[in-house]
């Protein structure tokens, strides 16, 4: 969370996804949630917002897809299992271990982000917004940069196993 100066009110979520696939270049995908402090509108995604993310992220790389998240509370409701389970002919969850972001290739991605923010100071929560958009979609744009957020975590892609089920690898 980064503070803006002003009614010192409104913050931004980020979920984003990082796509791996044989014999593709890898993929990030982001959505934005913003939350402009007023009472009553929700502080953060919801299980809708994942669910849109997930058809989204299917769609575009036009692919099964196996998502793997975090433990996340919103991730483990019964709603996005149901969503799971209507859509197993392209859709396989996974869900990682508790306390271990260092298995998690998306957290490259925000260390990326934070990197590029570090002496930054927002005039408002739209400058921050613009500011944000931007940095992810230089990163969008730069694969060798997805790339190296696989290697720290340990993980591997196993491509027979890619091939033969035409898979994609996205933790969250």
């Amino acid at each position: 969370m980064v503070r803006v100066r002003g009614r010192n009110r409104g913050r931004v979520n980020i979920a984003g996804v990082v796509c791996y696939r044989a014999g593709h270049r890898p993929r990030f995908f982001f959505k934005l949630h913003i939350w402009h402090g007023r009472r009553g509108k929700p502080k953060a995604f919801s299980w809708r917002q994942y669910r849109d993310l997930i058809v989204m992220t299917h769609l575009q790389l036009g692919t099964p897809v196996v998502w793997c998240w975090d433990n996340l509370n919103v991730h483990l409701v019964r709603e996005l299992a149901d969503f799971a389970e209507e859509h197993k002919d392209w859709l396989r969850i996974c869900q990682m271990p508790s306390y271990a972001p260092e298995l998690n290739p998306a957290e490259g991605i925000w260390s990326l982000l934070k990197r590029h923010l570090a002496d930054f100071a927002a005039a408002d929560l739209a400058h921050l917004t613009r500011v944000i958009k931007r940095k992810l979609k230089k990163i969008q744009y730069r694969p060798h940069l997805i790339d190296g957020c696989l290697p720290p975590t340990g993980l591997t892609m196993d491509y027979d196993a890619i091939r033969s089920s035409d898979s994609t690898v996205q933790p969250e």
